[in-house]
């Protein structure tokens, strides 16, 4: 078959790398680089080049297996790293990190607060009632069980919230609007309900990009990048795709591996109603990332400093503003004998501007209770109109989700990893 994927990030090149042997395939980017998410900069300070990824940065031994069947595949090794969180509300005068004994009690006046003990108890309660929770009703969100079950301000801002919000780039308020039963599932997925026995987390060396040239190796002449999709047209024959340089490409069907909303605005008014409902229930959001040098956004007790570092905003302005989170790429990445790289989502302060390496915007998808029933209606449009959606927003948002909603649309096509 002729087809075309649209959005050459982890979703469209894992399509590209699979159908290319038995299917005649073009792959359309409307960035002028491959990757998406994956993005790894080139950064050279002293005469020393050192890659520091943005976007894409770690994965697991245990809930990536479709991605690391692929890293395998393409023979790509992986280095092991810390994942460690840590949050700061400079209101209370409070720094944590939950790494290990040493670190949760980083500042040591804690070891004689009664109310800290009580806040460790609090987390404990959460991972055994959140375990039970895993086939509780879709319809009841994290916020309601949290009600219901009478946990404090204290745990929720200080612990719960701050998680979820830096996992999926969101704010206090929106991870409130989860599925409980979507949240519970990825966190024992990923044993973030566990004390011991928790996945081993992995980076690229080098960066996450180098993937990407074996990924798509042998289709250098089916790529296009700089092409913004201006119309589709599908019927009966098959599809028929312009692009704003005036490029048309016709054939047999369209994989759009490209962002929910993006994939409605290149349909346009050829957008079914089943499309425009199930794909207008699964939305995204922008996040101002930074690459830094600038070790002020990081914990200023070093006990405290882990691999993602939350801070919180003051509480009149705590709800509604998106994750203020810092990661400490030297630790997650290996980085020795290198400056102290940061990459900082939606900074709540200003970073010197003499420490900014670069300037990024990323958008990331929003996860609802509309939006996880939508997630249920993919076979209501996939496949249909001789069209195919993937992307990691129909799962948990992140690189295994992208994967493996390729391998589900790839399998339609007679292929599979």
């Amino acid at each position: 078959m002729k087809i075309a994927i649209i959005g050459a990030g982890i979703s469209g090149m894992t399509c590209a790398h699979l159908l290319k042997e038995q299917h005649d395939v073009t792959l359309l980017e409307q960035n002028d680089y491959l990757g998406g998410h994956t993005a790894t900069n080139q950064v050279t300070i002293e005469g020393k080049e050192h890659a520091v990824d943005t976007g894409f940065i770690v994965f697991n031994d245990r809930t990536y297996p479709l991605f690391n069947k692929l890293l395998a595949k393409l023979g790509i090794q992986a280095q092991e790293t810390e994942m460690s969180f840590s949050v700061v509300n400079p209101e209370l005068n409070l720094q944590y990190n939950g790494h290990d004994l040493n670190t949760l009690f980083a500042q040591r006046s804690n070891l004689l607060k009664p109310s800290f003990y009580k806040f460790i108890n609090e987390i404990l309660r959460f991972n055994k009632l959140a375990k039970a929770a895993i086939d509780i009703d879709t319809a009841v969100s994290l916020g309601q069980f949290l009600e219901q079950h009478r946990f404090s301000r204290m745990f929720q801002e200080n612990y719960l919230l701050p998680m979820g919000a830096a996992i999926w780039s969101s704010s206090l308020n929106g991870i409130m609007q989860f599925p409980m039963q979507f949240f519970a599932r990825f966190f024992v997925n990923h044993g973030l309900l566990d004390v011991a026995n928790r996945p081993q987390w992995y980076v690229i060396p080098g960066g996450s990009k180098q993937y990407i040239k074996p990924l798509l190796a042998g289709l250098d002449e089916q790529i296009r990048l700089n092409s913004q999709v201006s119309s589709i047209h599908r019927d009966d024959t098959g599809v028929k795709i312009t692009t704003s340089d005036g490029w048309q490409w016709q054939g047999d069907a369209v994989i759009f591996a490209c962002h929910s909303d993006q994939a409605l605005s290149a349909l346009g008014a050829q957008a079914s109603d089943d499309e425009r409902s199930v794909l207008g229930k699964l939305k995204y959001q922008n996040n101002e990332v930074i690459l830094h040098t600038d070790e002020r956004l990081l914990p200023s007790i070093h006990r405290a400093r882990a691999s993602w570092n939350y801070l919180l905003p003051p509480s009149g302005d705590r709800g509604d503003r998106l994750a203020s989170v810092t990661y400490d790429m030297n630790r997650l990445q290996g980085l020795s004998d290198a400056p102290q790289f940061c990459v900082t989502l939606n900074p709540l302060e200003p970073i010197a501007e003499d420490k900014v390496i670069k300037r990024f915007n990323y958008m990331h998808p929003v996860f609802s209770i509309d939006g996880h029933q939508a997630q249920q209606q993919r076979d209501n449009i996939c496949g249909h109109n001789n069209s195919y959606f993937c992307g990691a927003y129909w799962h948990n948002g992140f690189h295994e989700d992208g994967v493996r909603s390729a391998v589900e649309v790839c399998r339609k096509f007679g292929v599979d990893l």
